[in-house]
């Protein structure tokens, strides 16, 4: 049976042609696998200090903080989670970073890491010194990277078309502000930030196509 071939001539990768269209999700999932592996393969010892070394803590804000903002978005802490946010990567960051482009993609995604974390952390702070949270909320695993997550998920709004939008944006609200009501910790703050900041990053998306991409015909 003759292989598929491209235009060109040489044969069709979907595959590849899908990786090398979102490079920054690829790269980003490959190195959380890396360190999943490194986790899961870690004395119980070492595995603790590589998560508390590598969280966005108030404790390693003050003393390391290029190192525990950058270094929290490359670390999940249960390596039995990595197959759901590699799906997560795919069906979210993939087709946003196709749709906008890896600068802007980028943009979005380090804009709501960044300011999550920071003000999520602030209110620790403040709780801290109001006496409503222990001091130990200083030193608390903070790493992950579902405040990314979720600036894409709300970005992914304008991507889809009127009818299936007003079912979308509804229901991601709720995913994300039900349990910051119901639980109010500082991650679902985080998470309800980093949505926001999706939502009004709408300017970025401005002249992009809403309808999906449809792969070129072949003849």
């Amino acid at each position: 049976m003759p292989s598929r071939t491209s235009p060109g001539g040489e044969p069709s990768r979907p595959i590849r042609s899908w990786v090398r269209s979102s490079p920054g999700t690829h790269v980003w999932l490959a190195v959380i696998a890396i360190t999943s592996l490194v986790i899961a393969l870690a004395p119980h010892g070492l595995e603790t200090y590589l998560l508390h070394r590598n969280s966005s803590n108030l404790h390693q804000l003050a003393h390391h903080p290029m190192r525990a903002l950058l270094g929290s978005a490359f670390w999940i802490e249960n390596p039995a989670d990595l197959l759901l946010y590699a799906v997560l990567f795919e069906v979210i960051h993939a087709p946003v970073e196709r749709w906008l482009g890896t600068p802007k993609w980028l943009f979005t995604v380090a804009t709501a890491h960044i300011a999550a974390t920071l003000i999520s952390q602030q209110v620790v702070l403040v709780a801290i010194r109001l006496h409503d949270v222990p001091r130990s909320m200083a030193h608390v695993v903070d790493i992950g990277v579902s405040y990314g997550l979720a600036a894409c998920a709300g970005i992914l709004t304008y991507r889809l078309p009127k009818p299936w939008r007003l079912l979308y944006l509804p229901a991601v609200l709720a995913f994300f502000l039900v349990p910051l009501v119901t639980d109010r910790t500082y991650t679902d703050l985080g998470h309800a930030i980093s949505l926001a900041i999706g939502l009004v990053c709408y300017p970025l998306t401005r002249g992009k196509p809403v309808a999906p991409e449809r792969p070129p015909v072949a003849h």
